[in-house]
């Protein structure tokens, strides 16, 4: 029984070792800062899944215990109108993913359809490229104010102020990819073979220009929570009642002196998030340049 248990094992240790010689996706991410870094995330989403599991109280819902301690009902004290922080901090955490696995997707999507447009032409190109540099010449806290002054706070526009915002490192990263693998002896020999370009840029180029993406996608996934967290802090975000982690934090500021703990919990998870988020996209680039 031994043998054969010891026999399972090295069985299993060694097909995952020849997953992660294959993947270095997987090589990276089952290093140990991939690990913390999924560790962390999957702890703070699972959290936000659960949130209306989790907490004893409504996030809107308010009493007359403003600014109580933590402690007792209230793991994390109240606010200035008596809401419950745990219940406000854990949908936070709800409405923040939601966001941000909307508008990163959005972004990764419009990046590479306008990727691939610029490779069409050098008109194309031109365009594109100057779409892309007239975005990143607003910061994205100016994009957002510009944006939210034409639609108003909401959901969507915070939604499309990180699709846009994130747009570009999609585009230029797959444009770079697609203008090195067109030039590779594989597929130079499959044009010469007759190949049309259309054939020949989506059999050969395209899935070995797209690897970057992968590691595009987790860099900005921070950055999204970031330009969130900014938006409802400066109160351009998520309308309130409804909470987000940087409108629970902006409403935390006057209080900050005398009541300090109301500010923790959301600066602490915010952290968490971008912590998490940075550790994955960090371990996923060191496994790609193994």
């Amino acid at each position: 029984m031994t043998t054969q248990t010891e026999t399972r094992s090295g069985v299993a240790t060694g097909t995952l070792a020849r997953l992660r010689a294959r993947n270095p996706y997987l090589n990276g991410l089952l290093s140990p800062r991939g690990i913390t870094g999924l560790i962390i995330v999957g702890l703070l989403a699972l959290a936000g899944l659960l949130a209306p599991a989790l907490a004893d109280f409504a996030p809107t819902a308010q009493s007359d215990q403003a600014l109580h301690s933590p402690g007792g009902a209230h793991p994390l004290g109240t606010d200035e109108v008596g809401r419950d922080l745990f219940s406000r901090v854990l949908h936070g955490i709800r409405n923040d993913l939601a966001i941000i696995l909307i508008a990163v997707p959005v972004a990764a999507l419009a990046g590479s359809l306008l990727a691939l447009l610029a490779t069409a032409s050098r008109a194309a190109d031109a365009v594109v490229q100057r779409f892309f540099d007239l975005v990143l010449a607003f910061p994205g806290l100016i994009l957002a104010l510009a944006i939210t002054a034409i639609m108003g706070p909401g959901f969507l526009p915070v939604v499309i102020v990180i699709a846009l915002a994130e747009t570009p490192g999609f585009g230029r990263v797959l444009r770079a990819g697609i203008l090195v693998q067109r030039e590779r002896e594989y597929a130079v020999a499959a044009r010469v073979g007759g190949a049309g370009r259309a054939r020949v840029l989506i059999r050969h180029v395209l899935p070995n220009a797209v690897d970057p993406l992968i590691v595009q996608l987790a860099i900005s996934l921070p950055v999204a929570v970031f330009i969130e967290g900014a938006m409802s802090f400066l109160g351009v975000g998520v309308r309130p009642p409804e909470p987000t982690l940087g409108s629970v934090l902006s409403q935390s500021m006057p209080y900050l002196s005398s009541h300090p703990w109301y500010a923790a919990a959301p600066l602490i998870t915010v952290t968490g998030l971008v912590l998490g988020f940075t550790l994955i996209a960090e371990a996923l680039n060191k496994g790609v340049r193994r």
